[in-house]
C-alpha cells in the first residue's frame, strides 16, 4: 500500500474514532443527566425500565399506585429546614399518639415518599411510630439541582434526624430508614455523628456506590460497555457534583457504623443486585441482622412478604429500642 492509500486509511480512522467517541460522550450524557439532574428527561419512564432491568409486576404496580394515593390524602405537617448547602429541604411530618419510637423515611432514585412507603406506613403507625417522611434533594419539593446518590443526602438524613430529636424532645428512640437510593443514603450517614436518640438502621435494597450501581446498569441492564462509559461518566459527576462517583460508597462509612442496621433485599433484584447487600452487611461493623426474600424484586419485599418483613421489623425495634 503506498502512503497516499496508507494516509486515506489512518485519516478515515481517527474520523471514525472520534465519531465514536462523540457519540459515546453524547450517550454517556444522556445517562448521567437521567442519573443525577433534577430535570426529569423525556422518555423517563420507559428509561426507568430498562435502568431496572425488569419492570414492575401489574399487582405490585397497582398495589403500589393504591397505597400512594391514601398516603398523600393522609392529613400531615409539612416542616422545612435548609441543608449545610443551603438548600431548602422539605418533609412531612406524621405524628402517632402514645407513639413507642419515630422513623426518618428517606425515599429512592427518581421517587417520592408516597410512592415508596405507601404499603408500609399503615403497619409502622399502627406499631406505634411516628414518621417524618423526607422528600429527598434534587427530587419532587426538596432544593437543590441534583441527585448526589448519597454523598449529599447523607448529611441531609442527619439534619432531618437532628430535628426529629428536638422535636420529640430526645424522649423516643430514632430510626433511619431508606429504600433504593434512600437505603444507600441512610447507611452512609451510619458513618456520621449520629445523636445518641438514632437506635438502628433500616436499609431495604441499598447499593454499595455511586459506581457500582452505575455500572451494573450500564452493562447488565442497558447491555453498553462500561470501560468506554464509566471514564466519562466519572468525569462529568466530578464537574457536576464535585466529587468521585467511587466515594459515594456505604463500603467506606459501614466499618464505623455504631448504631445496629436491618438489612433488608429481594433475591431477585436486577436493578440493585442481592450482592451489594451482601457486601454492605460484611462491611458493616456495628450489630446487624439480615432479611432476604426470596422472589421479591427491586424494593418489593414488603409486598412479597409482609409476614417475615413484619416480624423482622419488630425483633429489631425490641432488642434495640
Amino acid at each position: 500500500m503506498n502512503k497516499k492509500k496508507i494516509g486515506l486509511v489512518s485519516g478515515v480512522a481517527a474520523v471514525g474514532a472520534a465519531l465514536g467517541l462523540s457519540a459515546s460522550y453524547i450517550v454517556t450524557k444522556g445517562l448521567v443527566k437521567i442519573a443525577i439532574e433534577r430535570e426529569i428527561p423525556k422518555g423517563i419512564p420507559q428509561s426507568k425500565k430498562k435502568i431496572s432491568g425488569s419492570p414492575d409486576p401489574t399487582s405490585f404496580s397497582e398495589q403500589l399506585r393504591v397505597c400512594a394515593e391514601r398516603l398523600a390524602a393522609t392529613p400531615m405537617e409539612q416542616v422545612e429546614l435548609y441543608a449545610q448547602d443551603g438548600a431548602r429541604l422539605v418533609a412531612h411530618w406524621y405524628p402517632c399518639e402514645n407513639a413507642k419510637r419515630v422513623i426518618v423515611a428517606m425515599h429512592g432514585w427518581r421517587s417520592s415518599w408516597t410512592n415508596d412507603f405507601g404499603m408500609i406506613t399503615d403497619f409502622w403507625h399502627d406499631n406505634g411510630c411516628s414518621i417524618l417522611f423526607a422528600e429527598q434533594r434534587g427530587q419532587n419539593n426538596s432544593g437543590g439541582e441534583y441527585m448526589t446518590f448519597g454523598h449529599l443526602e447523607r448529611h441531609d438524613c442527619l439534619d432531618w434526624a437532628k430535628w426529629v430529636t428536638e422535636r420529640i424532645e430526645g424522649q423516643l428512640p430514632v430510626y433511619l430508614c431508606g429504600v433504593s437510593m434512600g437505603a444507600a443514603t441512610v447507611l452512609m450517614a451510619a458513618g456520621l455523628e449520629l445523636p445518641d436518640s438514632v437506635h438502628g438502621i433500616m436499609a431495604d435494597c441499598g447499593f454499595t456506590s455511586a459506581h457500582a450501581i452505575w455500572k451494573h446498569v450500564v452493562e447488565k441492564n442497558l447491555h453498553l460497555s462500561y470501560k468506554i462509559h464509566g471514564y466519562m461518566i466519572n468525569n462529568i459527576c466530578k464537574k457536576t457534583i464535585s466529587t468521585d462517583a467511587h466515594d459515594i460508597s456505604t463500603l467506606r462509612a459501614l466499618p464505623n457504623a455504631k448504631v445496629p442496621i436491618l438489612f433488608v433485599h429481594g433475591s431477585d433484584d436486577t436493578f440493585v443486585p442481592i450482592q451489594m447487600t451482601y457486601e454492605n452487611y460484611k462491611a458493616c461493623a456495628s450489630a446487624k441482622r439480615l432479611l432476604v426474600v426470596p422472589g421479591a424484586g427491586h424494593g418489593q419485599s414488603y409486598f412479597v412478604d409482609k409476614a417475615s418483613y413484619e416480624s423482622e421489623t419488630r425483633r429489631f425495634w425490641e432488642e434495640f429500642d
